[in-house]
Parts: structure tokens; sequence; C-alpha cells
């Protein structure tokens, strides 16, 4: 039995596609297309779709730097 002094870790695992966009700042047409082309991970649950939080973390890792210009 759980006693009020344990911790829980709140911290999010995964997201379901409505959070992946919205912390993605991306469209669900772009979720889903990188989903579809093998660059971002996701995971069925029943019939949901989730995005665990180490896939969104490598997908982010992995676009392209934005090139900078020497001022």
């Amino acid at each position: 039995m759980r006693k009020p002094s344990d911790r829980i870790d709140t911290e999010t695992l995964a997201y379901d596609v409505n959070d992946a966009m919205r912390v993605l700042s991306i469209g669900r047409n772009k979720l889903y297309d990188e989903i579809t082309a093998g660059r971002l991970d996701a995971r069925k649950v029943g019939r949901r779709t989730v995005i665990p939080r180490a896939a969104i973390e490598a997908w982010l890792s992995n676009l392209p730097r934005v090139a900078t210009t020497a001022a």
C-alpha cells in the first residue's frame, strides 16, 4: 500500500498526438508524415497513438541546424 510520503514520478513518458503536436509546435499532418517516414517513433496503445518522450527528443536532435552568419 502506498504511503502519503511516497513520491510519484510525474514526468511525462509519452505524449498523445494532440500533446505531441503542441510540444513540437507542428501540425497533425506533419506529425503523421514524420511517423510514416520513420523519423519519429510512435507506439499504439489500443487505438491511441502515443509518442515516447525519448522519440521526441531524438527527433529534435536530428533536425538540421540553422546556419548562422558571423556578425
